[in-house]
């Protein structure tokens, strides 16, 4: 890893990836993420991608976003999400993603939560896998793009009030570098890690909040958080929580109680689903209520939901015969650094996008699969935008030279972040 670049992103996530591949290639990027190439929830998103069907389905589409959102998206956002979502799927398809495809060879879109027709492109129950895959391994073919894995951004440089790059540190090492860059983008996903329950890699602890609130980077709904509300039951701690995605239900399934009886509409959105079951289980004094996927085709669960089906039949569960335990756990992050559709933050040279950003599209509550969709088309936007407007930097100042010894407890001071982005949680709750 150099010290200068010209462009850094932090996370390589399908955020992070998208904005390197639509940066200028004559731009020097560095590309760094906290764990490896694979621990970024994009690889864990199963359902799809959502995709507007035809101009007839933009109004419902819409008016789903936003009841989703409880109105309180931002509406020009999510019009540009939803106009923008075949450019993108046509984008993926040529950088070889492999869309489910019906026998007419047409793509094959599915249903969930809070949507009111099927409009969802998927793969298997593997999507954002097979998305970040192929994404991951396009960015490996750029000559410009430096990627470093196993490295955590502990810091922005900041130079009369302009981001100039961060404070990085080697995780296997332990050594730590400043990194110099006219621009700066945070796509270091979401929040899960400072849950005890949650989908999420553990190691996702709203760094680049935490980054953006240490420096007054201005932050949005950052009480927003959203718990999914089936995941499957284990009995064990510490584990990230296994999702069992909104297709399922998209697809036919039911939730029962503990006398297995169904107690509510499966295909609401996911805060009103997760309020029912949570209710359930209080008057049942159960720790999971029962998913039932009995009633969708054989070949179907198969060919559809692989992946569910193997960690169901690890645990102990064959989803063909038996109703599986599932429970709420927090699942994504709708605020996060305030940023507009162009992916701009309050601080001059600092672009935020995917989980990381809050740009009002989600609102209070994300609708089903637009959250691949947001971060795909919203990092391209940024990754335009620094290259439509790209201006040097004056040379840093002397004293960001070298390593001044403020980072000399690299643990302890991510341990302080996830305390303060904690607080600054309830605190907006609260508030």
């Amino acid at each position: 890893m150099k010290t200068t670049y010209d462009v850094i992103i932090v996370g390589a996530g399908v955020a992070g990836l998208n904005c390197a591949l639509h940066l200028p290639e004559n731009k020097k990027i560095l590309l760094i993420c906290k764990g490896g190439t694979e621990e970024s929830d994009s690889f864990l998103a199963q359902g799809g991608i959502c995709c507007l069907q035809g101009d007839g389905d933009y109004d419902g589409y819409y008016r789903d976003t936003l009841a989703a959102g409880h109105m309180e998206n931002d509406p020009a956002a999510v019009e540009r999400m939803i106009r923008s979502s075949p450019e993108i799927i046509a984008e993926l398809i040529g950088y070889g993603v492999d869309f489910a495809r019906n026998a007419d060879g047409s793509l094959a879109v599915t249903r969930e939560g809070g949507h009111s027709r099927n409009r969802i492109c998927f793969h298997e129950d593997c999507t954002g896998k097979e998305i970040t895959s192929t994404l991951l391994a396009r960015v490996r073919e750029l000559k410009n793009v430096e990627l470093v894995p196993h490295t955590t951004m502990l810091d922005l440089t900041v130079a009369d009030g302009e981001c100039r790059g961060i404070v990085a540190l080697d995780n296997a090492s332990g050594e730590i570098t400043r990194v110099s860059a006219d621009y700066t983008v945070l796509a270091t996903g979401g929040v899960g890690g400072v849950f005890r329950h949650s989908t999420n890699f553990r190691l996702l602890t709203g760094d680049g909040v935490s980054v953006s609130l240490k420096h007054g980077v201005a932050v949005k709904d950052i009480n927003y958080i959203q718990i999914h509300p089936t995941t499957l039951y284990t009995g064990k701690s510490g584990e990230r929580s296994f999702l069992i995605s909104e297709s399922v239900r998209g697809e036919g399934a039911v939730l029962l109680d503990k006398n297995f009886e169904r107690f509510t509409d499966e295909l609401q959105p996911r805060d009103v689903v997760t309020a029912e079951i949570l209710k359930q289980m209080q008057k049942d004094g159960t720790p999971h209520v029962w998913l039932d996927m009995r009633g969708i085709d054989r070949e179907e669960i198969a060919g559809h939901f692989p992946s569910i089906v193997e960690k169901c039949r690890k645990e102990g569960y064959d989803p063909f015969t038996q109703c599986i335990p599932v429970v709420p756990a927090q699942h994504y992050f709708m605020g996060g650094v305030k940023s507009g559709t162009d992916g701009r933050t309050t601080m001059p040279r600092l672009y935020a996008v995917g989980e990381t950003c809050c740009n009002g599209v989600h609102g209070a509550n994300r609708l089903a699969s637009n959250s691949l969709l947001e971060s795909l088309l919203f990092a391209k936007r940024a990754a335009l935008d620094i290259g439509a407007n790209y201006r040097a930097a004056k040379p840093l100042p002397h004293e960001y030279a070298a390593n001044n010894g403020d980072y000399a407890n690299p643990q302890e001071l991510l341990e302080n972040y996830k305390r303060d982005l904690l607080n600054a949680i309830k605190e907006a709750a609260n508030g």
